[in-house]
């Protein structure tokens, strides 16, 4: 192409420049952290569970784009989906009808969800949020939600304040007027309801940081005290939903759970076109969009658009297809007690955790005084740096792409496509192995490379 647009030769004369850009016009510290912990690679492609560099090495993705890359990436079913709309040229966002495609998304999405009726599309896992924070305070009439400490529903100044990691909210004050309890605690969600002025409690069935389910029983429970003081059950799914945890949603593993309010997004949208879901029941949405003056009081410009509406139709048929809920559990099984026997092996290693492709790795205070003193070294400069140690070597010296999963945590969580199996839980395994052999050795590149995160960390402070 002599002249215009051309986005391949674009990406030819300039990707070389990726981090020099991001560094000058985006977020400055990003490139910083990658050149630091070693993750500033350059990838040239993705297929399925698959990276590959510009030396033709794979890399396996135990990450998944922070759970949006459910199919992995690429899936042809999905190109195909984008492609067919594309082409069919639709009268997309005029606004002033009702196209099909999200008739469509809404239908498929509630047989997951018989007890609900009713869908809005949005574009993230934010935005799905704050619908349900909108909707639960107008339906109720009522100004307060609470959530749990150390949850993660988003970052807007709505979902923030229901944001249970200090990390995030310090300086965005003064957010809106909720309050936190601890997972699990029902005296405490008692106490806050008995004051008559709770619109919901939103909750993750399985929290993403540190990867902590909500305790047996709870969820139920929470559910009756809340319907008892005409309160709602918001389930943030936007991570745990779309089959991550073994069943479609996350509240679904424990019985006669029926939240009011459900958030979905990341893995609906293919990895290719943002969309959020807000599942809710008819009651609750009529008393929102009660006249047609209010048709409006609650729209997205961006909404419903038919390329997210085409992904999203496209996901769900493969999920179903190729079984991938049921592979999510069975392989999340395997893959989680293979890791949960290596416990006792290392002492390093304290505890894994967590529900069908969503696993937690906790890192814990060593026994022997060798490794003690390390260890100790480690969490007086910064508690989580033991877990990024353990992050570094496997991309660099194995090709598996993970993630810690919160600042100040000894957590890695283990969020990779739906599509894996057997294979790829071998390959995490024996490359876990071998960093954990050179962990409890004591010595070697990664204990060096603690020392450079140690020191890193002192000069921030």
């Amino acid at each position: 192409m002599s002249g215009g647009f051309d986005l391949g030769r674009l990406l030819k004369e300039r990707g070389g420049e990726r981090y020099e850009l991001h560094s000058r016009y985006l977020n400055h510290q990003l490139p910083r952290m990658l050149h630091t912990i070693g993750f500033d690679k350059v990838y040239e492609r993705g297929e399925g569970a698959y990276f590959w560099d510009t030396d033709g090495n794979d890399y396996l993705d135990m990450l998944a784009g922070f759970g949006v890359m459910g199919l992995g990436r690429h899936h042809p079913v999905v190109r195909r989906a984008l492609h067919d709309v594309l082409d069919a040229s639709l009268a997309d966002l005029t606004r002033f009808d009702c196209s099909p495609l999200p008739g469509l998304l809404a239908e498929r999405l509630l047989t997951h969800s018989p007890h609900l009726d009713r869908v809005y599309f949005g574009n993230s896992g934010t935005e799905a949020v704050e619908a349900a924070l909108k909707f639960a305070r107008y339906a109720t009439g009522r100004p307060r939600v609470l959530y749990c400490a150390h949850a993660f529903h988003g970052l807007t100044i709505g979902s923030l304040s229901v944001n249970g990691e200090a990390g995030f909210r310090d300086g965005f004050a003064p957010l809106l007027p909720d309050t936190a309890v601890a997972l699990g605690d029902l005296a405490a969600l008692e106490r806050e309801l008995d004051r008559g002025d709770v619109a919901a409690l939103i909750v993750e069935p399985v929290q993403g940081k540190g990867v902590h389910e909500a305790p047996p029983g709870f969820l139920r429970a929470a559910q009756e005290l809340l319907r008892r003081n005409g309160a709602l059950l918001i389930a943030d799914e936007v991570q745990t939903g779309i089959g991550r945890t073994g069943d479609f949603y996350a509240y679904q593993h424990e019985e006669g759970v029926e939240p009011d309010l459900v958030c979905v997004a990341k893995a609906l949208s293919g990895g290719y076109v943002p969309v959020s879901a807000t599942l809710g029941r008819d009651w609750i949405f009529k008393k929102v969009y009660s006249s047609m003056d209010r048709v409006l009081v609650h729209s997205a410009s961006f909404g419903a658009n038919a390329q997210a509406m085409a992904a999203g139709l496209a996901v769900l048929a493969v999920l179903e297809d190729e079984r991938l809920v049921a592979n999510a559990r069975a392989t999340g099984e395997l893959l989680k007690s293979r890791l949960a026997a290596l416990v006792d092996r290392y002492e390093l290693l304290k505890e894994v955790r967590g529900r069908g492709l969503m696993i937690g790795i906790e890192f814990g205070r060593p026994s022997s005084l060798r490794l003690r003193g390390r260890w100790t070294m480690l969490q007086a400069a910064r508690k989580g740096l033991f877990a990024q140690m353990v992050v570094a070597p496997l991309l660099r010296k194995h090709r598996i792409l993970t993630q810690v999963s919160g600042d100040h945590m000894e957590v890695i969580k283990l969020i990779p496509p739906l599509v894996i199996g057997a294979a790829e839980v071998d390959r995490f395994v024996t490359a876990f192995t071998a960093v954990m052999d050179e962990a409890h050795d004591g010595g070697g590149l990664m204990w060096d490379f603690g020392r450079t995160l140690v020191k890193q960390a002192m000069a921030q402070r």
